[in-house]
C-alpha cells in the first residue's frame, strides 16, 4: 500500500511527511523544497488482537505499544502541484508520476490561507487549491486517454481498451465502469469529445482512488475562518476534511525525543517530564490546548484514510491456533491490512500465491471454527489458514 502526500507548494506537505514518518525531509519555506520525492513509512494505530486472547504479542511485520499495533504505511511525499503541471509547469509531470501508483492521497491544503496557489506568501484560498489539485490529476488521466485514443478508439470493448491505457496508474476497472455509467457515455469503440474525456477523467479518479484532505496549519490565526469553506468544497468531491498542525506534531515528538515530555501520537495528551524555559511552557501549554480534544489531528489523518476512506481491516495469520503464533512461537507476528470483503482465500493469497493456490479451509483461531474459502474476514480475525502448499 502506497499513500501519496499531494499539494500545492509550500502548505506543509515535507513537515506532514516528516511528522508521519519522523524523517527529516527537508523543510523550508519557499516553493519547491522537495526536488526528488521523499519516501519513507508512516505508522497507523490499532487495537491489537492480543487483547482478545489475553496473551502478549510477539510483532515481526509491526510493532505494539501497550495494546496498540501500529501497522507501516508506505508514504511518498511529492513537489507541489501548481497550475498547468500536467502541461510541465512548475515542476511538472514528473511529480504526477511519481504518484502514479499511489493508493490514497492526503491533499495538503494551508488552512490559514496564507501562501497563495504557487505557494508563494500572500493572500491564498485553500478551498480554491484543493479544486486546483483535482483539476492537474484529472487533466493528467484526460492527456494520457486522448495521447492513446487512436488505439482505445479501435477496439470493440472501450472498458478493456481504458483499462489496458489506465492500470498502470491505479485506474481500477471498477472506476472506468462507474464513470461511464454515470455519464452515459458509449463503451464501444470509444470516441468522446474532449468535454467528455474530462468528466470522465475526474469520475475515474474520484472512483478508483481514495482522498482524504489535511487542512494543515489548523492552528495558524486565520485558519478557523477558512475551515467551512474547505470543508464544502472538500464535500462536492466526496472527500472529508482532517484539521491538523504538521509543525505542531512534530515539535511534540521533538520535544518527547529530547526527555521533555513523554508522548504518542496515537494517544491524546502528553506529560511534561523536564524543565522547560518560561518560552518553552508557554509554547507547550499553546500546544496542549489546540490539541486537548483531538491531538494534533496527524495520527487522526492517517487512519480515516486507512480504516475509514480505504475501508481496510486487520487480519492476524497464525500457524498454531492453539498457541495464536508462528511455527517460531511469536504471538501473533504479523498484522495485514486488507480490504473490507476481504476472504480467507485472500489472505492466502496474500501470505503467498502457493498458500492460496494449494488452501483446503482456514480455521478461526479464537473460536476454533471451520472457515470456508469464501468467508469473510472481520476486522480483528486471528486466522489458521490450511494448506497442502508446503
Amino acid at each position: 500500500m502506497l499513500v501519496g502526500i499531494i499539494g500545492a507548494p509550500n502548505k506543509g506537505k515535507s513537515t506532514l511527511f516528516s511528522a508521519l514518518t519522523s524523517i527529516d525531509a527537508k523543510v523550508a519555506n519557499y516553493p519547491f523544497t522537495t526536488i526528488d520525492p521523499n519516501k519513507g513509512v508512516a505508522l497507523v494505530a490499532h487495537d491489537c488482537a492480543e487483547k482478545r486472547i489475553g496473551k502478549k504479542c510477539n510483532p515481526r511485520n509491526s510493532s505494539c505499544d501497550n495494546g496498540v499495533r501500529l501497522i507501516p504505511i508506505n508514504v511518498i511525499d511529492v513537489a507541489g502541484l501548481v497550475p498547468g503541471a500536467h502541461d510541465g509547469k512548475g515542476m511538472g509531470n514528473q511529480f504526477l508520476n511519481d504518484l502514479s501508483g499511489a493508493d490514497g492521497f492526503i491533499i495538503v491544503v494551508d488552512a490559514s490561507g496564507k501562501t497563495d496557489e504557487y505557494g508563494n506568501p500572500g493572500n491564498g484560498d485553500p478551498a480554491s487549491d484543493l479544486e486546483m489539485i483535482m483539476r492537474e490529476l484529472s487533466d493528467w488521466v484526460s492527456g494520457i486517454i486522448r495521447k492513446h485514443m487512436p488505439q482505445i478508439s479501435k477496439k470493440e470493448s472501450g472498458i478493456d481498451a481504458m483499462e489496458e491505457v489506465l492500470t498502470g496508474f491505479n485506474i481500477t476497472r471498477r472506476g472506468i465502469e462507474s464513470a461511464i455509467e454515470k455519464l452515459s457515455l458509449s463503451s464501444s469503440h470509444i470516441d468522446w469529445t474532449d468535454e467528455g474525456i474530462n468528466r470522465f477523467a475526474m469520475l475515474a479518479v474520484l472512483g478508483s482512488k481514495h482522498f482524504i484532505v489535511a487542512a494543515n496549519k489548523a492552528d495558524v490565526d486565520g485558519a478557523s475562518g477558512n475551515m467551512q469553506e474547505i470543508t464544502k468544497k472538500a464535500e462536492e468531491f466526496g472527500m472529508e476534511t482532517v484539521a491538523c498542525s504538521a509543525a505542531m506534531e512534530l515539535a511534540l515528538q521533538k520535544a518527547h525525543v529530547s526527555g521533555m515530555i513523554t508522548y504518542k501520537p496515537w494517544e491524546k495528551g502528553f506529560e511534561v517530564i523536564g524543565k522547560p524555559s518560561e518560552e518553552q511552557a508557554k509554547a507547550l501549554e499553546y500546544m496542549r490546548q489546540f490539541s486537548a480534544a483531538h491531538g494534533t489531528g496527524v495520527n487522526e489523518l492517517m487512519n480515516k484514510l486507512i480504516f475509514g476512506e480505504m475501508k481496510q481491516i486487520v487480519a492476524y495469520p497464525v500457524e498454531d491456533d492453539n498457541k495464536f503464533s508462528d511455527h517460531f512461537g511469536n504471538v501473533l507476528p504479523d498484522a495485514i491490512l486488507m480490504p473490507t470483503g476481504s476472504t480467507t482465500y485472500d489472505l492466502a493469497m496474500r501470505i503467498h500465491t502457493d498458500i492460496g493456490k494449494s488452501m483446503l479451509y482456514a480455521v478461526d483461531a479464537v473460536s476454533k471454527m471451520r472457515l470456508g474459502k469464501s468467508y469473510e474476514l472481520k476486522d480483528g480475525d486471528i486466522v489458521k489458514i490450511v494448506s497442502a502448499a508446503k
